[in-house]
């Protein structure tokens, strides 16, 4: 499931990128295209290739093969330009910096960057209420992780990748997390690629969404389109009735006897007329959340 997006700029795009770790695929044949100034929320299970990509994105993975083009430049043969250009949030923690009080972690990282703005740096550490005293190795995940979202946000970046950025947070400071980022979008019009299996955290800064499952991009949509072609039906219909046979697009069927619900990729005035022509009586017609949507693109093998 791939909606077409003529005439769009792209931030990211990749062309059958693969990667491979011995004798597990990672990547397979990957054809993404995050738009320029778009929230990409980048949705799997753990394991699926997420964390992987975002790091070929920056050059420090190789891919086996594939383009990859980031802000129009290639990563592998300009990775420091593209690694300057680029807020990003690992999955884990930082290493070799463990014996780094938190603000001189700061500083050192902000002579990397000639757009660093302190005075924003200082501020966003204020409003995670990060301890500058503190080393790094003390820290908890999520305190940690409060410093690597100043260190991705501070120099005010194009393009954000954010593996995970609510890993280890509380509830609290993860709403507060998602203010901040709303914020900082307002503010400079970035384009995120954000990386995570809690898509419900993201709903409502998302505005793209591709789905991967075991190294393969199997939805790349944007949340307009998603809204409007994806569609629960429930029906009803007399005694033996299967429901239509000619109903294409069908990604989960429920139910029997003289109720059924489907979950299906298609125009809404259509199913609705097949469910019809068949016999049935529709009851109900709803959008999925995202999160929903995600588990029902995850879960369904036959993807029209």
């Amino acid at each position: 499931m791939d909606s077409p997006l003529d005439g769009t700029t792209f931030a990211v795009t990749t062309r059958a990128l693969a990667k491979r770790f011995g004798r597990q695929t990672a990547l397979d044949a990957l054809d993404l295209q995050v738009p320029k100034g778009a929230v990409y929320v980048l949705a799997g299970a753990n394991g699926a290739g997420k964390s992987t990509l975002l790091r070929v994105l920056l050059n420090l993975v190789r891919p086996d093969a594939g383009g990859v083009e980031v802000l129009g430049l290639d990563p592998c043969r300009s990775g420091a330009q593209v690694r300057a250009r680029i807020g990003y949030v690992p999955e884990g923690p930082e290493s070799g910096c463990g014996w780094m009080p938190v603000g001189r972690f700061l500083a050192h990282h902000a002579v990397y960057f000639p757009t660093w703005d302190p005075d924003y740096a200082a501020r966003l550490s204020r409003a995670l209420e990060i301890r500058p005293e503190r080393r790094l190795s003390h820290l908890s995940k999520g305190q940690a992780r409060r410093v690597q979202l100043v260190t991705a946000l501070a120099h005010r970046p194009p393009l954000l990748l954010l593996d995970e950025p609510t890993d280890g947070l509380d509830p609290v400071a993860r709403d507060e997390v998602l203010g901040l980022l709303s914020e900082h979008l307002a503010d400079t019009g970035c384009t995120v690629v954000v990386s995570t299996h809690l898509v419900h955290e993201v709903e409502r800064i998302a505005d793209h969404l591709g789905v991967l499952r075991a190294g393969r991009l199997v939805a790349q949509t944007s949340r307009d389109r998603l809204a409007a072609m994806l569609r629960t039906y429930r029906a009803e219909g007399p005694d033996g009735w299967v429901g239509p046979p000619d109903l294409s697009g069908v990604l989960q069927r429920r139910g029997h006897g003289r109720e059924i619900q489907w979950t299906v990729w298609g125009d809404e005035r259509e199913v609705v007329e097949r469910i019809v022509r068949s016999g049935g009586t529709v009851r109900d017609v709803a959008r999925l959340p995202l999160d929903e949507a995600v588990l029902t693109l995850l879960r369904s093998k036959d993807l029209p």
